[in-house]
């Protein structure tokens, strides 16, 4: 069984019905466009195939939409598609590949961290220049702050 975390819905979004939702209705669910949503589905990045009425017609049920948010915070702290890939295949596949799962997710976690680490180093710095002039400047003497030299 796929266990996903449920996502908040935008708000006042009424429940999905039984027979889903349009792929417009989807994007404006998750928070994707109906692009995005087109390419999950063709890059496999999908756990279970989606729904087509009997006109070919996508309906999106709740457990798609929150695959498709999974996949969307993935994908915004870096995660290629490849491994998201990956990971949809694992989940898909069912019991007994949790291992992998989760060495999957810890290393990706890795990245993650090490990469915040260094954009707080950044922050650290970005917030020093910022006493350094509010300091000077509140002294009066801001004016020789990295001047190139003249002549």
């Amino acid at each position: 069984m796929l266990e996903v975390k449920r996502q908040p819905a935008p708000e006042s979004a009424p429940p999905i019905p039984t027979g889903g939702v349009t792929i417009a209705e989807a994007a404006r669910r998750t928070r994707v466009s109906v692009h995005t949503l087109r390419y999950y589905e063709r890059a496999g990045l999908v756990v279970t195939a989606i729904d087509r009425t009997t006109a070919g017609r996508r309906r999106y049920h709740e457990l798609d939409l929150d695959w498709i948010r999974v996949c969307t915070r993935l994908r915004a702290t870096g995660m290629p598609i490849k491994t998201i890939r990956r990971y949809a295949q694992l989940v898909s596949a069912g019991r007994g590949n949790e291992p992998e799962r989760l060495a999957l997710l810890e290393a990706h976690r890795a990245e993650v961290a090490a990469r915040l680490a260094r954009v707080q180093e950044n922050l650290a710095l970005i917030d020093h220049k910022i006493d350094v002039y509010r300091d000077r400047l509140t002294a009066g003497d801001a004016d020789h702050l990295w001047a190139p030299p003249s002549g």
